[in-house]
């Protein structure tokens, strides 16, 4: 292997981010869909699937402890927008430290006792 080749490769990624950046949106999304091998029929699918669960969600009479906080925190509260940013990074963090650090960042700013017994739900409530 040519050791040259990852810094070759770090510099090509690189040039491609710098060419990207100022494209607009629509058009990058554009881009990325086709290179990712779905169709349409595929993608149209995926979107019938997630449609389908989350109506099965709102209808569900028992919401669980996940739904209560996305009801009380909407994203219309910085708890709310703090909670959403965490869930959407927690899968990625490498170790606890990074998780813990992560937590802290996300949360630690957040009035929590603003909404504290607020909540139908008693679960809600006492994680608050």
């Amino acid at each position: 292997m040519n050791p040259a080749a990852p810094l070759n490769a770090l510099a090509s990624a690189r040039l491609a981010i710098n060419k990207a950046w100022f494209r607009e949106e629509a058009d990058v999304v554009q881009s990325l869909l086709s290179q990712h091998g779905l169709d349409h029929i595929a993608r149209e699918r995926i979107n019938q699937t997630a449609t389908q669960l989350v109506e099965t969600l709102r209808v569900e009479p028992n919401p669980n402890l996940m739904e209560s906080f996305l009801a009380e925190y909407g994203l219309t509260t910085d708890e709310g927008v703090a909670l959403m940013c965490l869930a959407e990074a927690y899968l990625r963090v490498p170790d606890s430290p990074t998780l813990d650090a992560l937590i802290r960042d996300k949360i630690g700013g957040a009035d929590w006792a603003r909404q504290s017994k607020d909540s139908q739900s008693m679960l809600v409530n006492v994680s608050t």
